[in-house]
């Protein structure tokens, strides 16, 4: 299991130096110059000419990515002398235009887009799996047809469309809800969950459909397979029978999506965010984007794709848990 985590972890970061030297590459060849935007559009060409400089973008494109993989480990220098701007470790660039470090911006917009993300998967797990597991038992009943026709229309409806009609009915007409803020769960824990609730309802009815259609036709499959008739035919509990050899082998594909989708989502939820006003990282991502803040959208994008492929990692170690086979092969 060991050797199976370290080939995992070694296969992640050179995929993640793949990823930032193509995002990196990508930025370079942009037409957008981001000294230009640093300095704004009343600007001389000789400020421009130091903003340049300052950055280091007037070396080549290999001489910046090297400093900026070595910023990442051991921070930098933008500039010398009394102009220079230090950049701590990690340094994954710094906004001229905010005159702060990318990794302080991250980190501080963290928590929001955490705690979105892990509240918003706990309802969808708890409320798809649940659904999809008892629509296939009661197949074809009345149940079935509801929680499946619940489950399209929740997939079908847009972020922003839900989120406004919850806005609507649980704030302005019903008011049982306060409008979202982030509150921080230390200080007020009732508070916190509160506030986020609405942004947790809206992701969950998007997710929860598509996790209880895919728990509906895994366990479907589980139970047509010898493996489960041959566990009833020794006599064992139906309870057992449906956890232990229908349930655990229908969860994998549900293992494979949660890593993307909490992933996708602890790298920002873009559109909850924006729609509700949070500043987490997908508001930043959209503020940043607006601006043309070049060095944010840079650090937003490595940020976002390092979650993404750490999670897969640990869905490879929960599969290896789930199934021991896997480990064999992999």
């Amino acid at each position: 299991m060991i050797l199976y985590a370290l080939r995992r972890l070694a296969a992640t970061a050179t995929i993640l130096l793949v990823i930032c030297a193509a995002t990196f590459a990508i930025f370079y060849l942009m037409p957008a110059d981001p000294a230009q935007g640093a300095c704004g559009k009343a600007c001389s060409p000789e400020r421009i000419a130091q903003i340049r400089t300052t950055l280091g973008l007037n070396h080549s494109l290999l001489v910046q990515f090297r400093d900026y993989l070595f910023g990442i480990f051991a921070g930098r220098t933008y500039g010398t002398g009394a102009q220079a701007v230090q950049c701590p470790f990690p340094c994954m660039g710094f906004s001229f235009q905010t005159h702060q470090p990318v990794w302080q911006l991250l980190t501080d917009r963290l928590p929001i887009s955490v705690s979105i993300a892990a509240g918003a998967a706990v309802l969808w797990l708890a409320v798809g799996v649940a659904a999809g597991v008892v629509s296939a038992l009661r197949r074809g009943s009345v149940w079935d047809r509801t929680a499946m026709a619940a489950a399209l229309g929740g997939v079908s409806l847009p972020i922003y469309f839900t989120a406004l009609v919850l806005q609507y009915l649980l704030v302005v007409r019903l008011g049982v809800l306060p409008y979202p803020h982030f509150v921080p769960v230390g200080a007020d824990p009732v508070g916190w969950a509160q506030s986020l609730l609405m942004p947790w309802i809206t992701l969950a009815m998007l997710y929860a459909g598509v996790y209880a259609r895919i728990t509906r036709g895994e366990m479907l499959d589980s139970l047509g397979q010898n493996y489960v008739r041959t566990a009833r035919a020794k006599g064992l509990p139906e309870a057992v029978v449906l956890r232990r050899h229908a349930l655990r082998p229908a969860l994998m594909p549900i293992v494979t999506i949660f890593g993307m989708d909490i992933g996708a989502l602890l790298g920002g939820a873009l559109i909850t965010e924006s729609v509700f006003g949070l500043p987490g990282v997908g508001k930043l991502a959209a503020d940043s984007i607006n601006s043309a803040d070049q060095p944010v959208i840079l650090g937003v994008t490595l940020f976002a794709a390092g979650f993404v492929v750490l999670a897969n990692v640990l869905v490879d170690l929960v599969y290896a848990v789930l199934d021991p086979r896997v480990r064999a092969v992999g």
